[in-house]
């Protein structure tokens, strides 16, 4: 018999939102978390509609709203310095639900401490140093000064972007790199009408800002640009540089009036990385280290919620974890690959500078000033109510 159900590498979004899940079903969980406290890596702090809907389904709502998470149930979205109507997503969404926004690190310590409350055994400043897949796949770790074996059902990587997990069991990875930049950064003093979300797009310059709120006076501010551009947000004066370019892209200048800097300033190439099957011999990859998206469009948190919220039915449903996993790994990528289409017709229309993406502009262009929802609503409702598929396609590109 191993030792538990599943241990979990990684103690963040994902690896904490599957071991809370499982754990208050009666599984035996550990969780090895190698931060003993989350840090402010800029990473994503807002959270699309559908996203929101998985933390619902893994009963996590209530534990984010408590550890500072705010509902955003309302969304501006800018062409250059006009603002177009605001959009009410729990009335104007095909999911009818709102968006969240809340501090990152927040977030992963409320999550890790459900997992530990469902009943998971949770290490912190634990050191995995190599897993085994297999039938009873282990992992070895030190932790408390000694060095320690953990055999179980399943393993569950959750652990980043870089992951280790992935190296381990042997899964490869595809990447496709998307041109784009995104850099963000802490503010306080930032302000905006209502604290609500602002997303301000710039087609001919190849440039995108976002600032959203996560409360009073406190918000994260983003600027996404074109890798080719030259632009490189780094040094003293990046924060400077940062608001400048926003404002430049067609952000009010009132948004960061009174901002000043708290937490690091980031920068994130936009590349597509992803596993086509991520599981594969008693070792499954949840959030980034089994798909991570370009970061322009913000589908990281809502594709890990999914992730945990996809692999817990499978597991429930199927006492033969090997068929379970494998069903989890089809229905993940699935759902990238409809994220991954729907984020290149927007770097195309919204960001790229090439010859194509300006005969595509002039040709959607147009026809969205009238229409808005020829675009495909996959970012807010999700893949399964809006596809990216020929259909979207067509109506997108009025073919």
């Amino acid at each position: 018999m191993p030792d538990y159900d599943i241990v979990t590498v990684g103690g963040g979004i994902g690896g904490g939102a599957i071991a809370k899940a499982m754990a208050e079903n009666g599984r035996k969980v550990l969780v090895i978390e190698r931060e003993k406290k989350f840090k402010d890596r800029v990473r994503g702090e807002y959270m699309f509609p559908w996203g929101v809907v998985a933390v619902k389904e893994l009963g996590l709502w209530d534990a984010l709203i408590e550890a500072g998470g705010v509902p955003a149930p309302r969304i501006a979205v800018w062409a250059g310095p006009a603002a177009l109507p605001i959009r009410d997503l729990p009335t104007e969404t095909a999911i009818q639900e709102t968006a969240l926004a809340m501090y990152h690190p927040a977030m992963q310590e409320a999550v890790l401490a459900a997992a530990e409350q469902a009943g998971s055994e949770v290490v912190r400043g634990g050191k995995v140093s190599n897993v085994t897949s297999g039938a009873e796949p282990t992992v070895d770790y030190e932790a408390d000064g000694g060095k320690k074996t953990a055999s179980a059902r399943l393993v569950v990587g959750a652990d980043g972007r870089n992951s280790m997990v992935r190296k381990w069991g042997g899964f490869e990875t595809r990447e496709e790199d998307s041109g784009n930049i995104l850099a963000g950064v802490l503010l306080e003093g930032a302000s905006c009408e209502g604290g609500m979300a602002n997303a301000i797009f710039n087609p001919f310059m190849g440039q995108a800002a976002f600032l959203f709120m996560q409360r009073e006076g406190v918000g994260r501010a983003y600027f996404g640009y074109r890798a080719n551009s030259g632009e490189r947000l780094q040094g003293d004066d990046a924060l400077s540089r940062l608001i400048e370019r926003c404002v430049q892209t067609g952000a009010p200048a009132s948004f960061y009036e009174n901002a000043k800097q708290a937490g690091p300033i980031a920068s994130f190439e936009g590349v597509d990385s992803w596993v086509e099957h991520p599981y594969k011999d008693g070792i499954a990859l949840v959030g980034d280290a089994a798909q991570t998206s370009d970061q322009t469009w913000g589908q990281g948190l809502s594709i890990t919620f999914r992730d945990a919220r996809i692999l817990r039915d499978a597991l429930l449903a199927n006492d033969d974890w090997t068929a379970a996993g494998n069903a989890y790994a089809t229905a993940a990528n699935e759902c990238f690959q409809h994220i991954r289409q729907v984020e290149g017709w927007q770097t195309l229309i919204m960001m790229d500078q090439s010859a194509e993406a300006n005969t595509a502009r002039m040709k959607v262009l147009p026809r969205m000033a009238t229409d808005p929802t020829i675009f495909p609503d996959t970012h807010f409702s999700g893949p399964e109510l809006a596809p990216a598929d020929a259909a979207a396609y067509r109506k997108l590109f009025g073919e």
